[in-house]
């Protein structure tokens, strides 16, 4: 068992310089032969922001969180969101898309969950920018806080990655996973207080506790506290010592998966 896990992250390091060529590649390729290119990369989600700020501070006036405006508190949640919403969908059928690759009996097929998970980060810091942007512009200019996004990114990209290798490996032999796992992602989004405030649960304190097991609402907390809040994650370490042991068992499982299954990849592809 040991063999299992530790050689997979080593396989990613040795492959760094290949991951980031094909994460690069991937992304420019992804919208190659439209009119826009990678335009579209950016318009779902803006427009999906849009949309949702219109209903809940438009149409339902939804009560500032805070000294700041609701649009402030939905981008701040929302951005890391989209980040592992894309992340988990490209990284489970990484293997799928890039079957021929799997068949390549030289080729080290651990590093497509990751380079599906980089190339989603590409987008994710053009949205990081507008939203440091939007909240200065909006009162809430950056501040020494700000860094922690590096933190918190990171958490995102470590716990999807874990969750992505036993997700992609599983996909090959369970071809539904993908149609289960979006629409998980569509319940998920209002299972975490993204759109709405965590303290609206306080007369409700079992389905708060079962909120904040969710391990997003660490994340989507994170980066409030980095961009409105002004919080540090140690001021957290309750959240963030669950979060890191659940995010630790994910990748030992997600990789101990793969590697059990990925000598049959080949075959059923």
């Amino acid at each position: 068992m040991k063999g299992n896990w530790l050689g997979l992250p080593k396989e990613l390091y040795d492959n760094r310089r290949l991951i980031f060529t094909l994460a690069k590649n991937d992304f420019k390729t992804k919208y190659a032969g439209s009119y826009l290119g990678i335009i579209w990369a950016f318009i779902q989600p803006v427009v999906t922001v849009l949309v949702y700020w219109f209903v809940f501070e438009i149409g339902f006036r939804a009560p500032s969180p805070g000294d700041y405006p609701f649009v402030l508190y939905l981008v701040a949640g929302i951005v890391p969101w989209f980040l592992f919403a894309d992340a988990l969908n490209g990284g489970t059928n990484a293997l799928l898309e890039y079957s021929y690759l799997v068949k390549k009996v030289v080729f080290k097929i651990s590093v497509l969950p990751i380079v599906k998970i980089i190339s989603a980060l590409f987008v994710h810091i053009f949205f990081t920018g507008i939203a440091i942007i939007l909240c200065a512009g909006m009162g809430k200019l950056p501040s020494i806080y700000i860094i922690q996004l590096f933190y918190y990114a990171s958490c995102i990209f470590i716990f999807t990655l874990g969750l992505t290798f036993a997700t992609s490996a599983i996909v090959i032999f369970f071809r539904d996973l993908t149609p289960i796992i979006n629409i998980g992602l569509q319940v998920g989004i209002w299972l975490t207080p993204i759109m709405w405030r965590i303290g609206q649960m306080k007369d409700y304190p079992i389905i708060l506790q079962i909120v904040k097991l969710n391990p997003l609402y660490y994340i989507v907390t994170g980066y409030r506290d980095a961009l409105l809040d002004k919080v540090w994650f140690w001021q957290r370490w309750e959240l963030g010592l669950y979060f890191w042991s659940l995010t630790i068992g994910l990748f030992l499982l997600g990789a101990v998966i793969f590697k059990r299954l990925k000598v049959h990849f080949a075959d059923v592809l």
